[in-house]
């Protein structure tokens, strides 16, 4: 019905992130608001939220308590992201086009081999700390 394996299903369930009513057979069932929390489970997961953050968006009662601030922490990392894997693609498609007879050659290539090692140095020392 949703598409989902049975095996992330019964994983969902063994880690309290969807709840079971009962079996039939071997079959775990679920009421039909589960399908609403495996929407949103997936929503998360898209946005990079891991499955213990995920956890922490439902209350007891499986409905969703989700905190604003967390969202908009998210929202704002996704920005990030955006902004860079835009001027990583306007980067590859500058390399795939570039008139230039070489890579090494091209002013443009070296400047944004420049701009991404200072990232890669700046990345690391935070990560360091």
């Amino acid at each position: 019905m949703t598409g989902i394996a049975p095996s992330t299903l019964r994983y969902y369930d063994d880690e309290g992130l969807i709840e079971s009513v009962g079996r039939h057979g071997l079959r775990r069932q679920f009421e039909a608001n589960v399908v609403l929390q495996l929407t949103l489970i997936n929503m998360g997961k898209t946005a990079g939220f891991s499955l213990s953050q995920i956890k922490k968006m439902f209350n007891v009662d499986g409905k969703p308590e989700i905190d604003r601030e967390e969202i908009l922490a998210k929202v704002e990392d996704l920005g990030k992201q955006i902004k860079q894997l835009t001027a990583l693609r306007d980067s590859l498609k500058h390399v795939a086009n570039c008139p230039a007879p070489s890579h090494l050659e091209c002013e443009s290539f070296q400047r944004m081999v420049k701009v991404a090692h200072k990232q890669m140095v700046s990345r690391q020392s935070r990560q360091k700390q």
